[in-house]
């Protein structure tokens, strides 16, 4: 497949948030001129701004809005959802399943005005959580999403834009591409405020922990579930592959790394990054999603020859040290990532 040319409009939804805004760097750092990034918060809340980028600040769940977003755009990315860690997915559901009206605004529109193609953002919470129930989970390979029964909310919100995107290639031809995202961390995302997922979480309670001398951490669960975490880099690039690929039109793909980890040894590996041992406790009522999630990448593998390989430490070393550095700005009054 040919890729678009280097002057072809490429509109990335949700730019204003962590994935998006890293996708709409690399884009630019790769050479496109003319990239239209979208995302409802105002600007200044955006968490980067990439220079020579058209920034428009509106709510794509809105017809019109979603209509201006797509005009003369060669490729859709979208990346726009009301998301984050399980403290967010399990008490804001509505709010997450409302993301649904950004996605059937703008498959519509992107057919509408004759996009090539069109990237839709899934996630692994589209799984079945019936196979999700022990620790020791087996990968989920993408067959594995149905008979369905995703994470209420966030994950059928997923599991449905997905069909949205087979059936606007089966009955009107235009090409989709729909990626189920696991777990994706690193520099530049939510590090607190309550959207945070598990590694900028952990990384931020180390912190903390060491700056006020309360040498003790708060883990939600047991700490026995396992999880995979993909790392951004790994992330934006899958998404470039993934877009690009002949062979995966219309067809969800598992986009996240196979090195499943214990949430408890996810801890100590940030405390060995931080230099620093704690006292844990546990909130067994806390929310702490599935027992186990891991990502079979036998599929991305035989289509792509590639599969996320960022190494979990090498990744949380940058994190930890990103997210220390936004801990000490903010500490001293300085504007910081998501203020």
């Amino acid at each position: 497949m040919s890729k678009p040319n280097k002057d072809d409009l490429i509109v990335i939804a949700g730019a204003g948030g962590f994935i998006a805004g890293a996708l709409a760097r690399r884009f630019h750092d790769v050479g496109f001129t003319r990239i239209r990034a979208i995302d409802r918060k105002p600007l200044p809340q955006w968490y980067q701004r990439v220079p020579g980028v058209e920034n428009l600040s509106m709510d794509l769940g809105e017809k019109e809005n979603a209509i201006r977003a797509v005009e003369d755009a060669t490729e859709v990315y979208n990346l726009a959802a009301d998301m984050g860690g399980m403290g967010f997915i399990e008490h804001f559901r509505v709010e997450c399943l409302r993301s649904i009206l950004v996605n059937t605004n703008l498959i519509d529109a992107a057919w509408r005005a004759g996009a090539e193609r069109y990237f839709f953002s899934s996630s692994a919470c589209a799984y079945n959580t019936d196979l999700q129930k022990d620790p020791n989970v087996r990968a989920l390979k993408e067959s594995d999403a149905y008979p369905a029964m995703a994470e209420r909310g966030y994950g059928w919100e997923k599991l449905i834009s997905e069909m949205f995107c087979q059936e606007y290639w089966a009955e009107r031809g235009l090409e989709t591409k729909i990626a189920r995202f696991h777990n994706i961390y690193g520099p530049l995302g939510t590090w607190f405020g309550g959207r945070e997922k598990a590694p900028a979480a952990m990384c931020r309670k180390v912190i903390e922990a060491k700056d006020t001398g309360k040498l003790e951490i708060e883990i939600w669960g047991d700490g026995s579930q396992t999880r995979s975490f993909c790392y951004i880099d790994d992330c934006v690039l899958g998404i470039d592959l993934i877009m690009h690929s002949d062979q995966l039109i219309a067809t969800p793909i598992n986009l996240g790394t196979s090195e499943l980890i214990a949430i408890d040894d996810l801890v100590t590996m940030v405390e060995e990054i931080g230099g620093v041992r704690l006292k844990r406790t546990y909130d067994l009522g806390a929310p702490k999603g599935v027992a186990g999630r891991n990502s079979d990448n036998t599929f991305i593998k035989s289509v792509l020859d590639w599969e996320p390989n960022t190494p979990l430490r090498a990744g949380m070393a940058k994190t930890y040290a990103w997210i220390e550095r936004q801990y000490q700005d903010r500490k001293a009054g300085k504007r910081v990532v998501q203020d």
